[in-house]
C-alpha cells in the first residue's frame, strides 16, 4: 500500500496504526491523514509533516490550529513558508519568521506589506538592490501619505 492508498482506505474504513504508518511515509499524505482521518495531531503524522516546510505550515494551520515550536522551525526552512506561517498561523510579526522570510527579497517585501506594515531594517536590507526595493519604498511612502490625509 502506498501513502495515498493508505489515506484513501482510512478515509473509508477509519484510522488504524497500519494505515497511519503507511500514509506517514509521505509528508503530504501524513498531513491529510491527520486532518481528515484522525481529525487531530498524532505523533506519527506530526513527525512526517515536519519533513517539509509547507506541510509543517499546513499542519500548524489546519491540524494544530495554532503555532507550535516544531512546526515553526520546519516552516522557517523556506522563505515563502516562513512568510505564510507569520500570516496564517502566528498572525503577527515575530523575529524568527521575519528572519526566515528575509532570505528572499520578494518575501521580505511581502512580510513588510502584510505582517509588519511598518519599516523594519531586516526587511528593508533584504530588498536593497532588488526589484522589491522600489516597491518597499513606495509602500512606506503611501503609508505616510495615508496618515497625512
Amino acid at each position: 500500500m502506498n501513502p495515498e492508498q493508505a489515506y484513501e482506505y482510512a478515509k473509508i474504513h477509519g484510522p488504524s496504526k497500519k494505515t497511519r504508518f503507511e500514509a506517514s511515509r509521505d509528508p503530504f499524505w501524513a498531513c491529510n491523514y491527520a486532518l481528515v482521518v484522525d481529525g487531530k495531531s498524532k505523533r506519527t503524522t506530526r513527525r512526517s509533516s515536519l519533513l517539509g516546510p509547507f506541510t509543517a505550515l499546513r499542519y500548524a494551520r489546519d491540524v494544530d490550529e495554532c503555532p507550535k515550536r516544531d512546526t515553526r522551525k520546519a516552516a522557517l526552512k523556506d522563505p515563502e513558508a516562513a512568510y505564510w506561517y507569520a500570516v496564517e498561523v502566528d498572525k503577527c510579526p515575530r523575529r524568527d519568521t521575519r528572519k526566515g522570510a528575509c532570505k528572499d527579497p520578494e518575501f521580505a517585501y511581502l512580510y513588510l506589506r502584510d505582517v509588519d506594515k511598518l519599516f523594519h531594517k531586516d526587511t528593508y536590507n533584504a530588498t536593497l538592490g532588488t526589484e522589491y526595493e522600489e516597491l518597499y519604498e513606495k509602500f512606506l511612502n503611501d503609508k505616510v501619505k495615508e496618515r497625512i490625509v
